[in-house]
């Protein structure tokens, strides 16, 4: 056995023990824990979450728990499939797109009635849609900026031909408008002004709002809903913050279903499926050494996923592609981490990699639950291993933020989110010229410029035809692949704590699951659980 090889497996073994002694047992899945079926069933479900929202605005449904709740209290034109950002019909029943992609037309399904009585028609959704894409609209955390570039963004109007019909006329071709009207920030709801001065807002999901009180938020299911008829009467949403107050209701039968935020310090029951978050180790591609494709790929190569995932703990699993599992347009079959030791030595040799240099791996400070230090630790012993040498530099976040926009470092460990769950939504902002350009806008931070890579992604953004779009963008990950001027490493979990009786939980990748088809079956003999105490 050569030195070399000697080190690299010494020291990978020892990472191993390292990991492995502190390394907690889990048990995780995508669907829900298993448990002999039994003819009682409760129709009242109690979930636990990290804080509720005091006011239920699909508007403002971006982050926390808000779009979760919204998802069951109001419908989209559209619909996510279940484990997947691809859609389904919801709302709408068929749509189309204009020869120049500028023109969305939706009908709309018959017979749809909101929470009120009240027939849905195209005007509802026109006026849902114009009070988000108004620039002075009072919404605090808008779902709309975020997901259509802006406020009006690339939305210019929203109108109603006909009682069945709504059409979305665009500034400019974007194709990401179908995947993204999935997301509960975008959904129908309808003001209803109460007689003192209040009102709230009404939708026409499976679920309607008949309670909210500190720390609680309960829900009935709408009899002959479009969808079918959910599996519980009842979801009682309670504010839930930590590891030991979800437990001792769990315990006490207080509580069915608990999705933390982060992974739970309980084993047993728990369930967990990648999301949308990723970490990716960004190339300053500018500058030496990194300007190097060979070098780039050697490190590439060099990162044992195995051992990475043992870095990473429960908060996050390796990431085989450039986009999450959930995705739709995914490139599978083509892993870009880890290879043969031969293949190592020889891109290293290629690369021409000057020993005498030692570029620096800048990492934002710990990011609970995920230690990402911990994880730049890894990185550095798996390459140095390869005598590929690193210095690490751990920074405050915002340190980081402005070190990556100007341009000033070597290499980078930087996270990034599938907004709305598009691929254009990660793929562009991160590798386009577009966004190389320096300075507080920028996005694609490893300054990488492919004309290339930019054809096939705005090609992509602007196309309505689905198959083209998804063999666009198995093109751009093969590009990506070839330059690697990011290289993605983990993509978050995202998890749950149910009840064994708990049937039907699946999670979906977006973190916005749908709870209409979830149940509690209990024994017959069962005692009746208390009541939550709020």
């Amino acid at each position: 056995m050569s030195l070399p090889t000697f080190r690299r497996g010494a020291a990978v073994l020892a990472l191993l023990v390292t990991i492995l002694v502190a390394r907690a047992p889990v048990i995780s899945s995508a669907q829900g824990p298993s448990a002999p079926s039994s003819p009682g069933v409760r129709r009242e479900l109690r979930i636990g979450t990290p804080g509720l929202p005091a006011v239920l605005d699909p508007g403002a449904a971006l982050e926390g728990t808000t779009p979760l709740i919204a998802r069951q209290v109001f419908d989209t034109l559209v619909a996510w499939r279940e484990g997947s950002t691809d859609i389904e019909p919801a709302l709408a029943i068929r749509w189309n797109a204009s020869r120049d992609g500028l023109v969305w037309s939706f009908a709309l399904r018959e017979g749809v009635r909101f929470h009120d009585g009240s027939p849905l028609t195209a005007l509802d959704v026109a006026v849902s849609f114009d009070r988000q894409l108004r620039p002075d609209a009072q919404i605090a955390g808008r779902a709309w900026p975020a997901l259509l570039r802006g406020a009006p963004g690339v939305v210019k109007e929203v109108r109603a031909p006909n009682a069945r019909t709504v059409e979305i006329a665009l500034v400019q071709p974007y194709a990401a408008l179908l995947t993204v009207l999935a997301h509960p920030g975008l959904a129908v709801a309808k003001y209803s002004a109460a007689a003192d001065g209040g009102g709230r807002f009404v939708g026409t999901g499976p679920y309607r709002v008949v309670d909210s009180s500190s720390g609680r938020l309960a829900l009935e299911a709408m009899p002959g809903h479009w969808a079918g008829q959910p599996r519980s009467e009842r979801l009682v949403f309670l504010d839930v913050n930590t590891d030991d107050h979800a437990e001792s209701e769990i315990d006490a039968r207080s509580l069915d279903i608990w999705f933390p935020s982060g992974p739970p310090r309980r084993s047993e029951g728990a369930l967990s499926a990648p999301g949308l978050r990723i970490g990716y180790l960004t190339f300053q591609t500018e500058k030496e050494p990194f300007s190097r494709k060979t070098l780039r790929q050697a490190v590439a190569a060099a990162l044992d996923p195995a051992i990475l995932g043992l870095a990473l703990e429960r908060a996050a699993v390796p990431l085989q592609s450039f986009l999450p599992s959930g995705v739709w347009a995914r490139r599978e079959g083509s892993p870009v981490l880890g290879a043969g030791r031969t293949t190592v030595r020889a891109l290293i040799r290629e690369s021409r990699w000057p020993k005498e240099t030692k570029p620096t791996l800048l990492v934002p400070a710990a990011t609970a639950p995920l230690n990402l230090p911990k994880l730049a630790e890894t990185i550095q012993l798996l390459l140095g291993a390869d005598e590929l040498s690193l210095n690490v530099q751990v920074e405050p976040e915002p340190t980081v933020r402005t070190l990556l926009q100007a341009g000033a470092y070597d290499i980078a460990l930087a996270e990034a989110t599938v907004a709305g769950g598009d691929p254009h939504l990660l793929l562009y902002p991160l590798s386009t010229s577009e966004a190389a350009t320096k300075g507080p806008r920028a996005l694609n931070f490893s300054f990488y410029r492919n004309p290339r890579l930019d054809d096939v992604l705005v090609r992509a953004s602007q196309l309505s035809f689905r198959a083209e779009r998804q063999r666009l963008y198995q093109r751009a990950q093969a590009l990506l692949a070839e330059d690697v001027p990011w290289l993605p490493i983990y993509v978050r979990l995202q998890w749950a704590v149910a009840r064994p009786e708990v049937r039907g939980l699946r999670l979906h990748p977006t973190g916005i699951h749908r709870l209409d088809t979830v149940s509690l079956e209990l024994p017959p003999a069962a005692a009746p659980a208390p009541a939550a105490s709020r």
